[in-house]
């Protein structure tokens, strides 16, 4: 792990109970950090999970004051207990709890930055909670207006002008005044939480050819082209909008330090090949610094102690990185 100058303290949900988010906290919790870790999740799941995996897990209780290193524990209580691989949506507001429990001790300057285990959001949706992933639900509860999901390694970023929506309703989501938002809060926060003093940002087109001049789509004449040409005037350095097929050559990359993808799938699964294990998502636009994996439950590898925690020890050190650089 990474070491941090003074003490930090990083929340960490542990995520849908039945997944492998808590087996991730407690493989994380065996090393000694240099910073207080301080999980959020239900006791008796997490002593269950460990005694699992034949892991010794003893966190200290949060009093919220300490900023002593060390692994804490705040105490949210499933519904049902909770079976590793069995989803229940009974515990799905319990799920919903240690989210709102971790972003509201980040606003209110408890924690320095929130890493969360993942969720599973058709079990959230099952129990009658409208929830498309964290990014919306942390901006919301941030009331921090315009979100950006970016998945980040040692070399690539990839942004996404869109989260998670149906294919067929990305079009009408990307506006110029939605565009616009996106390149602004994408700019900002590479300059302020990555450190880079005047970030190249490359733009993807949304059709195929980036649009054939008009012949495969008008996206890129009528929204994508002119939101580059103003923002560029006014400052930034984009290029685009380029054929999502030749944006991730060695050559275009050289030439940029993050890829604007329009939607979800068009840009993560470049990332995911790229270095699986060691992706992070960053939530851009938050008043806070907030990462994760970049990985789903994995319901069949709970408890099984086959679950890989590469992703969210990654995860965990960009946080602290981030913290660094602000």
């Amino acid at each position: 792990m990474t070491h941090h100058p003074s003490p930090a303290v990083i929340a960490l949900t542990t995520g849908e109970p039945a997944g492998i988010g808590p087996d991730l906290a407690i493989l994380l919790a065996q090393e000694a950090p240099p910073f207080a870790l301080v999980l959020i999740g239900d006791a008796d799941v997490l002593h269950q999970r460990a005694k699992q995996l034949q892991r010794p897990l003893s966190p200290q209780p949060w009093s919220g004051r300490s900023t002593v290193p060390g692994v804490y524990l705040i105490t949210e209580t499933t519904a049902a207990p909770a079976i590793a691989g069995r989803l229940d949506a009974a515990n799905a507001r319990y799920v919903i709890r240690t989210l709102e429990r971790a972003t509201d001790g980040c606003l209110a300057g408890e924690f320095d930055a929130l890493v969360t285990a993942p969720v599973q959001k058709s079990i959230i949706n099952d129990a009658g909670i409208a929830f498309s992933g964290h990014t919306e639900f942390l901006a919301a509860r941030a009331q921090a207006p315009q979100p950006v999901m970016m998945l980040a390694t040692r070399d690539l970023r990839v942004a996404l002008a869109t989260t998670h929506l149906p294919l067929a309703e990305v079009s009408r989501h990307i506006t110029r005044d939605s565009l616009t938002r996106v390149l602004e809060v994408l700019h900002r926060d590479l300059r302020q939480r990555f450190g880079l003093d005047d970030p190249r940002i490359l733009v993807c087109g949304l059709n195929p050819h980036a649009g054939e001049g008009g012949h495969l789509g008008r996206e890129e004449i009528d929204v994508i082209e002119p939101v580059v040409r103003q923002l560029t005037a006014a400052g930034m350095r984009l290029t685009g909008p380029v054929p999502a097929d030749t944006a991730f050559t060695a050559a275009r990359l050289a030439q940029a330090d993050a890829v604007l993808a329009m939607y979800h799938d068009q840009g993560l699964p470049v990332i995911k090949h790229h270095d699986f294990a060691n992706a992070v998502n960053v939530t851009l636009g938050l008043p806070f610094v907030r990462t994760s994996v970049d990985h789903g439950t994995a319901l069949d590898l709970a408890g099984t102690g086959q679950a890989d925690s590469s992703s969210l020890r990654a995860a965990l050190d960009m946080a602290l990185e981030l913290i660094r650089t602000n």
